[in-house]
């Protein structure tokens, strides 16, 4: 019976894989097809011939280079800003005592359960109050925190004993020295996670940049994609190519931080 329940594990295991895999194998095999290929029915699912001049037509319609710089730029700027912010909050939900603590952290849990959908038109219309639509700073100032990532931080530094804290007092380091030269070392792999989940989440964005940007120069990569589609239909053959180079980067900073990313979920990184 053991063996039986095994097999069906692997095989419904086997199955959610090639479900979860299948769409980015198709996305990367239809960036090399021809737009017959793309469209066809029955779809094809091997290219005939490999077109890698798909990628370079890329560059040719529209400027992607100036989309993959504004991507790059505005989701650099929100994951230094998400892990300063996060970090100092977490630390003063954490180890500081003040009036009103249980209160803040009981909003941020209530503030966890809006989405950010409710609120994205409020923030469009602060952002065209104050002049900020078609600017970097329009496209990332609203996600320069994070309660999300707060609140982790905050899970996390709990772990740590509060008695490293107070030895840190007592020995004469201010709430500064013991952020950066204590708390900071022992939560690599925490900050490592939300910096790269925070930068994620900016290369991804799409809604928010098609609201604040018309100008062409000032779109990100997702946004950028609709420059291969147009009133005769869509160039699905482009489409495929550029969404294969967006996802290019995101997959190299995984499989590279990957063991840290896993430690930050796990925790692994206190036990060292």
């Amino acid at each position: 019976m053991k063996k039986v329940t095994g097999v069906i594990t692997w095989i419904f295991i086997i199955l959610l894989s090639i479900i979860t895999v299948f769409p980015f194998i198709y996305m990367v095999l239809g960036g090399l097809m021809s737009y017959a290929e793309t469209t066809s029915i029955p779809p094809t699912i091997i290219p005939h011939h490999l077109h890698f001049e798909n990628y370079v037509q890329v560059f040719h319609q529209a400027p992607f280079l100036k989309y993959f710089w504004n991507t790059l730029l505005t989701s650099s700027i929100d994951t230094v800003c998400v892990l300063i912010t996060s970090l100092f909050a977490a630390f003063a939900l954490t180890s500081l005592d003040f009036k009103g603590k249980k209160a803040i952290k009981l909003l941020m849990i209530s503030l966890l359960m809006v989405p950010s959908e409710a609120i994205i038109f409020t923030n469009y219309n602060t952002i065209a109050k104050w002049g900020l639509l078609n600017t970097y700073v329009g496209l990332f100032l609203p996600f320069t925190t994070s309660v999300f990532y707060i609140y982790y931080l905050n899970s996390y530094f709990q772990g740590i004993p509060r008695s490293i804290y107070q030895a840190a007092k007592i020995s004469g380091a201010s709430n500064w020295q013991y952020v950066w030269k204590i708390l900071v070392p022992m939560s690599k792999p925490a900050l490592t996670t939300v910096g790269l989940l925070s930068f994620i989440a900016g290369w991804n964005s799409f809604l928010w940049p098609l609201l604040v940007t018309n100008n062409d120069n000032m779109r990100l990569l997702n946004n950028g994609l609709a420059n291969f589609a147009s009133d005769g239909g869509a160039q699905t053959q482009l489409q495929l190519a550029a969404a294969t180079l967006t996802v290019i980067p995101i997959l190299i900073i995984y499989f590279i931080f990957r063991k840290q990313i896993i430690q930050g979920v796990t925790r692994d990184g206190l036990k060292g």
